[in-house]
């Protein structure tokens, strides 16, 4: 079996975590092995900590080392999403080594379920993004190209370095902007 990846490595979109978890969706379901969304999530995490979340396949929040999951009433349907991959890499190991565990200020949880997607921008923070953006500037000025274009809510995705734009509406750009939009 032959497995093509299409998300950029270093995107920081989680593409090998979830082609790994997918295909042991797949093969459970073309070998009818049975295994149940714990049993599935179980071996999933022996392939990376964040494979489980991709199991589920649904707007979860996820705590501890990524292995534990509540499901949540949040729901980008019928958003836009614009999807900024520059050629930019950002080294996994160099991204976590410039973060600080710390308490989060907010209820992250309480706060995607009540204020909305146009709520979140104040208080929904990539902790990857203050050390990542003094290095490279370039997204820094990617983000706030999003926002100043009508993002409701826009962020680096993962430990980069894509960075991404949530539209309430299509958004137009000009046909020499590189950007990928999808409606979700």
């Amino acid at each position: 079996m032959h497995l093509h990846k299409n998300i950029p490595i270093g995107a920081g979109l989680g593409g090998g975590s979830a082609d790994g978890a997918f295909m042991i969706k797949l093969l459970n379901e073309k070998f009818k092995l049975d295994m149940s969304v714990e049993e599935m999530g179980a071996l999933a995490g022996k392939l990376g900590s964040d494979c489980p979340f991709f199991i589920k396949n649904e707007p979860v929040f996820v705590e501890g080392t990524g292995n534990e999951f509540s499901i949540i009433d949040f729901s980008l349907k019928g958003k836009w999403l614009v999807l900024i991959m520059p050629k930019i890499h950002v080294s996994t190991a160099q991204a976590y080594g410039g973060i600080t565990p710390s308490t989060p200020d907010s209820n992250l949880k309480h706060n995607l379920e009540s204020l909305g997607l146009s709520g979140l921008q104040s208080v929904v923070k990539n902790d990857f993004e203050a050390s990542v953006f003094k290095q490279f500037l370039a997204l820094v000025e990617i983000k706030e190209a999003l926002l100043k274009a009508g993002a409701t809510y826009a962020s680096m995705s993962g430990s980069g370095s894509s960075i991404f734009g949530v539209f309430e509406s299509k958004p137009d750009f000009s046909s020499a902007c590189p950007f990928q939009i999808f409606q979700l």
